[in-house]
């Protein structure tokens, strides 16, 4: 995987996703059509160390 245009994936897929508010019907098409399989494996996996992170942070 090459993890210079980590950051360009993240960037650009969390835009497409603010887009589906301003226009959902076109937002949710152009969505459909990036989001690949490895970009909800990145995804998942930031959210999932985001909740880790936090939670050991609040017991802390």
């Amino acid at each position: 995987m090459n993890t210079d245009r980590l950051s360009d994936m993240v960037v650009g897929t969390a835009g497409d996703i603010a887009a589906s508010f301003v226009d959902p019907r076109q937002g949710l098409n152009k969505l459909r059509s990036v989001v690949t399989p490895r970009a909800l494996v990145a995804v998942a996996a930031g959210l999932v160390v985001g909740f880790l992170l936090a939670r050991s942070g609040r017991r802390g």
